[in-house]
């Protein structure tokens, strides 16, 4: 029997920040103008615009950024915050939880925004792709958790017990802010320990940090990590490795006039666009490089975006990285056992039908989820390694979304206008109070050694030795001053 990667030497994944499948391909693949979701006050607010609606210049929202703990997640799937384990959820509480943090926290917003879903005239990069080859309308996030615990799953296959990206309630007995870096294996070692002899095989492309350098297991592969003006280099010099993972731009750069690109929200989602673009037009042109590449344009998380309930779209039950779940300590005492809300997944490579929609097999008992990412990489690379957690174990590849032979050669280059930047976007990007994940990178950066400590540092790891340097910054342009400063003496580059 052919093997389905016997064609792909390249595996490429771009993870984006914080978006729904509804939120950003609902209206091009099947969302009713009917769903709706109930405000605090009772009142129906169905999804918007409407699909003949002239497409707006609402790129911007939600603002501000909705709930995205553990909480807020349950809130917004059960429509209570804590869902017995029977419960299904019904998707019902986005709403009434983007409304409740308003009057919890005192910042404004607008309730309704959350029900928003972008029409595909706003997002030419998205829509043109999802034509122009397939996507997965059943990838989900691993688990109804925030950015930086579904990031660690693409990478290692668990999030370590970790449900929040910081330690929500604080008197949790087991602080996650002693437990930096993680020390969890991931499927980037695998390529040493298991194919190549000379630590070859992938690359890890960032623009300001990357979250990957939380992971201790990492920090002796330092020439791994590279700038992402680096991607381009290496796809048209033909040294595209063969596992990529890109990460976009998490914050404001005054100095070189850039905005951040990951699309979370409040950020304009055109500059995510133009991420994407670029990506898709440097690998088309090589062509070499791109008759033997799949590439993966995912979102880590929903991050409070609405996604729907009709059709059996909601998540679902997951299988526990652990053997033994129970014997972990965990945050809230949750065991993973649950997957998160769908993410928009875009499926890109010459072996792929044009508008084609991919689900895992029928076969499989899970949907796709981002450990898919780590067994397709395994497949196709043929890494002799047992599973790094029961997750990825039984996650199902993407073996069954290609093709024997090349079916789509797809478009030579996707146009993209280029968004002006103005003084008035920048400053108020500058100016705006940082997110939840930003005030965790900068506590990531905090714990990085400079590059000549990185061996001592390793060697004294243990579960309760860190010791944080806790950052100053109160603004993204300070944070991204501090994040600058920690990352170079780490990477000396």
């Amino acid at each position: 029997m052919p093997n389905p990667f016997e064609n792909i030497e390249h595996i490429v994944v771009l993870m984006m920040e914080n978006r729904s499948f509804d939120n950003m391909l609902g209206w091009q693949f099947g969302l009713s103008p009917e769903n709706f979701n109930r405000n605090l006050d009772g009142r129906k607010v169905y999804v918007w615009p409407r699909p003949d609606d002239p497409p707006g210049n609402d790129m911007t929202i939600p603002d501000p950024d909705p709930g995205e703990l553990f909480t807020d997640m349950n809130y917004q799937l059960f429509g209570k915050i804590n869902p017995e384990p029977e419960d299904e959820p019904n998707m019902s509480g986005f709403l009434k939880n983007y409304a409740a943090k308003a009057q919890v926290t005192g910042v404004l917003n607008t309730p309704n925004d959350i029900m928003h879903c972008y029409q595909p005239e706003q997002l030419p990069a998205t829509s043109l792709l999802a034509t122009a080859f397939g996507i997965s309308d059943r990838w989900h996030a691993s688990a109804p958790c925030q950015t930086w615990p579904n990031r660690l799953f693409a990478a290692c296959a668990t999030a370590d017990g970790y449900v929040n990206n910081l330690p929500v309630p604080p008197e949790h007995p087991r602080d996650v802010l002693k437990r930096l870096p993680f020390k969890m294996p991931t499927i980037f070692n695998q390529f040493r320990e298991h194919l190549f002899q000379f630590d070859k095989g992938w690359r890890i492309y960032f623009h300001d940090i990357s979250v990957n350098f939380m992971l201790s297991k990492l920090w002796e592969h330092l020439d791994h990590f590279h700038f992402y003006e680096r991607f381009q280099e290496d796809v048209c010099g033909g040294h595209l490795q063969s596992y990529t993972f890109i990460e976009p731009r998490y914050f404001v750069d005054l100095s070189k006039r850039l905005m951040p690109n990951d699309s979370h929200p409040p950020y304009n989602v055109h500059l995510g666009e133009e991420l994407i673009a670029d990506v898709y037009n440097t690998l088309r042109s090589n062509e070499a490089v791109w008759e033997k590449t799949l590439l993966v344009v995912t979102y880590d998380e929903h991050g409070g975006c609405y996604d729907s309930y009709t059709g059996n779209l909601h998540p679902g039950s997951a299988l526990s990285p652990e053997k033994n779940p129970v014997a972990k300590p965990n945050q809230y005492d949750f065991i993973f056992n649950r997957f998160g809300v769908r993410v928009p997944t875009l499926l890109i490579s010459p072996y792929i039908q044009k508008s084609s929609i991919h689900r895992a097999p029928e076969e499989s008992t899970y949907p796709f989820d981002h450990t898919t990412i780590i067994k397709s990489v395994k497949e196709c690379f043929s890494l002799d390694f047992d599973q790094l957690t029961e997750r990825d174990g039984h996650a199902p590849s993407l073996a069954n979304v290609l093709s024997d032979t090349i079916v789509n050669p797809g478009p030579k280059k996707i146009e993209v206008p280029t968004l002006e930047v103005s003084d008035e976007m920048l400053a108020q990007a500058a100016s705006a109070p940082l997110s939840d994940f930003q005030r965790l990178l900068q506590i990531a950066a905090s714990i990085l050694p400079e590059k000549a400590q990185i061996e001592a540092r390793l060697a004294a790891l243990s579960d309760d030795d860190t010791r944080i340097e806790m950052p100053l910054g109160k603004t993204p342009e300070e944070a991204l001053t501090f994040i600058k400063d920690k990352v170079g003496a780490f990477i000396q580059r």
